[in-house]
């Protein structure tokens, strides 16, 4: 069977915008590769008769209400592609997406690509424009939380699966998750180019926002686990600043864990806490240090977002 260079899988609940994501990725200029498009129907009814449903490279699962983390995993082991993308049903990319994954894919051996991210409200009006400026190991800023939208990221197949895929045990935080588990063992790699429109707000939104940070805390707390995670996150702090935030990381697990009365793990967060003040050396004389432990982590790359879209809206 061919391999192909990319399979989008679209969870969806029946929504009307489900049409618009297709044709989106129907409309793609990839000239080669190949590419596949797997429908993963999770409303537990038949999804409405629409033209696409006769397109050779579009599939159609059900999974009965199985939730969007599943249906997702779901739709990854039927995969044929090299890369996983996966689109949420009222989301949408650009035309030349994947010609521009393509290009990327064949210049970097990163095995997380994504590009710009054009946030919409749910009217479809633009938002602000997401330029993450991540590469290569970027373990600490996504524990720190930094985060890449999965509509406008390509996930090589085999490290999606050795890294375990989507947690469906998480109702909300499971792409932050992922991002992060992935950061621990890969790459990242970004093309400049604009690929995804990503609705923002809670208004149709599938995602829980009342357990979301419970749920981070928790899924964080398990990455924290690892014994390769102090050496990834070391390798990443190459200033004042990262390392001080890597230092906070370890002190606010320190707080939760003695909070959540788990105390062998609050003694070894604290250890770690010690070797990152150890680590830093001069560092902790610098005012950047002593700010990013002081104060929660507020992202670049919506600061930088916001940024543009005042001075352009000026």
């Amino acid at each position: 069977m061919k391999k192909l260079f990319c399979t989008c899988i679209i969870p969806t609940v029946g929504r009307e915008t489900l049409v618009r994501a297709v044709e989106s990725v129907l409309s793609q200029s990839l000239r080669e590769g190949g590419f596949e498009i797997i429908i993963v129907n999770d409303s537990g009814k038949s999804l409405p008769i629409t033209n696409w449903q006769d397109v050779d490279n579009i599939h159609t699962l059900d999974t009965n209400q199985a939730e969007r983390s599943a249906a997702r995993n779901a739709g990854a082991v039927c995969a044929r592609g090299e890369f996983l993308h996966f689109l949420d049903d009222d989301d949408w990319v650009t035309p030349d997406a994947y010609q521009y994954f393509y290009n990327l894919a064949r210049s970097s051996d990163a095995k997380w690509l994504y590009g710009m991210t054009q946030l919409v409200d749910r009217q479809d009006h633009p938002l602000i424009q997401l330029r993450h400026n991540l590469h290569g190991n970027a373990f600490l800023q996504t524990m720190s939380g930094e985060w890449i939208p999965l509509q406008a990221s390509l996930i090589a197949r085999d490290i999606f699966f050795e890294v375990g895929g989507f947690n469906p045990l998480l109702a909300g935080p499971e792409d932050i998750d992922l991002l992060r588990r992935f950061s621990l063992k890969g790459e990242l790699e970004e093309t400049p180019n604009l690929v995804a429109y990503v609705g923002m707000g809670d208004e149709g939104s599938t995602t829980d926002r009342v357990r979301h940070p419970k749920y981070s805390r928790q899924a964080r707390e398990a990455i924290l686990d690892s014994p390769d995670c102090f050496s990834r996150m070391r390798t990443c702090a190459n200033n004042s600043y990262w390392h001080g935030r890597m230092t906070r990381v370890y002190l606010t697990s320190t707080l939760w864990n003695i909070q959540q009365k788990r105390y062998f793990a609050a003694i070894s967060r604290l250890a770690h806490s010690v070797a990152c003040l150890a680590n830093a050396m001069t560092k902790i004389l610098d005012k950047d240090f002593w700010r990013a432990i002081s104060k929660p982590y507020a992202s670049a790359t919506f600061a930088r977002g916001i940024e543009e879209s005042q001075r352009g809206a000026g």
